[in-house]
């Protein structure tokens, strides 16, 4: 039984239990809950998972974990088949399908990672209110839950899943992500949990490579939309500009990247200030890598690829003009995936462009090097094959 107030409440041992359920993701609470062990066997699991059901789990912390990969796996059949009903289908019909492949197999692919996800985070796991796991052969997560939940004056019940990507996510800002682009001996950025971590080095070497504009010799300051991480903005540090503004919304983008900021030596350059796309001055150089698709984002974590109708986007070209100094340039760094996959095409974007009195000074490309490129498995290979990630010079006019 779910109360509205994100408490879980069930009977075990004749006994009514109350915890509160904690989702990073902003997932409801399950409406159904068993108890479960090591017992339950993953065919049972996944069916009762299909049907709506979530485990408490009660049994060896590892056997949950091996219970997970093994919904992964049954989850994943039904993809394999209807990827073969549509290579099927394309044989039989190629024009008509190719018409409407690329835009009807994003559509059909984020449609099975919902209903993966759904079943994934059935399985759930109690946390005491010290961020200590009461399971045989759990491992240590205090530090790692700590880092995301802070202090809690009570138990409460997380999906092993996202517990997963805690305990990941505290890997990641231990040991740091190597940016080729910075300079040696000050290269690694610590992303923290729900931050896009900047394993794309392609955008970061195109900000880094472009001709910075001429106004950044009357006046040195850029402007860094939506830092996240702060990557972009310590690469505008380290290429000399004498003073960046990072902004973004996310209090836990603020304090990551002001945290890189600090380690890498570079908070005389660079602030970070919580502000909706643009400080309130003018700035000769503002650079934005805005999430990439067109689409509703299901956790916090795809807000950095996915903009419900090119929002911010959108918000980043209608208003840039009226930040820049004469002369002073705008840097969009934009992937044309969302073009290849339908979702937004090459004569919208540049109608925006338009619009906002911009004038497009120079595009540069890159090709992406990242694994899913080669993945022939990955139902959007072909679209992800053909990707040109671009930095687009936008002037006034």
């Amino acid at each position: 039984m779910i109360d509205s107030d994100n408490r879980m409440r069930w009977t075990e041992e004749d006994a009514v239990r109350d915890v509160r359920w904690q989702s990073e993701k902003g997932l409801p609470p399950p409406k159904k809950v068993v108890i479960a062990d090591d017992t339950l066997t993953a065919d049972t699991a996944y069916r009762l998972a299909s049907e709506g059901s979530a485990f408490l789990w009660r049994g060896d912390y590892q056997n949950a974990k091996q219970l997970l990969q093994a919904l992964a796996r049954r989850a994943e059949r039904p993809v394999k088949r209807n990827r073969k009903k549509a290579a099927s289908q394309a044989k039989l019909n190629p024009d008509t399908v190719n018409a409407m492949e690329p835009k009807a197999i994003f559509n059909q692919h984020r449609q099975a990672q919902a209903q993966r996800a759904r079943i994934l985070d059935a399985i759930l796991i109690s946390i005491l209110a010290d961020h200590t796991i009461p399971l045989r052969r759990a491992p240590e997560v205090t530090k790692a839950c700590l880092e995301v939940f802070g202090n809690v004056t009570d138990d409460y019940v997380i999906s092993l899943r996202e517990l997963l990507g805690v305990i990941s996510a505290h890997e990641w800002r231990k040991k740091g992500v190597v940016i080729p682009s910075l300079k040696e001996g000050a290269q690694r950025l610590f992303p923290h949990y729900g931050v896009f971590s900047p394993i794309r080095g392609e955008y970061v070497q195109l900000a880094a490579m472009a001709p910075l504009p001429p106004a950044l010799k009357n006046k040195s300051l850029a402007f860094d939309i939506g830092t996240g991480t702060g990557v972009l903005a310590a690469v505008l540090a380290q290429r000399g500009i004498q003073r960046i503004i990072g902004t973004d919304q996310d209090p836990r983008a603020l304090n990551c990247a002001s945290a890189n900021i600090q380690q890498l030596g570079l908070v005389q350059q660079v602030a970070i200030l919580n502000a909706d796309l643009f400080p309130p001055e003018k700035a000769a150089l503002i650079v934005c890598n805005p999430p990439w698709l067109p689409a509703r984002p299901s956790s916090p974590i795809e807000r950095a690829i996915y903009d419900p109708d090119s929002m911010m986007l959108k918000g980043f070209l209608s208003q840039l003009k009226e930040h820049l100094l004469p002369e002073g340039e705008g840097w969009l760094i934009l992937s044309d995936l969302a073009e290849h996959l339908q979702l937004r095409s090459r004569d919208e974007l540049l109608s925006w462009i338009a619009a906002a009195g911009l004038a497009v000074i120079e595009k540069r490309d890159a090709r992406p090097n990242h694994p899913k490129v080669s993945d022939v498995s990955d139902p959007l290979h072909q679209a992800r094959k053909a990707e040109v990630t671009s930095l687009w010079r936008l002037a006034a006019v």
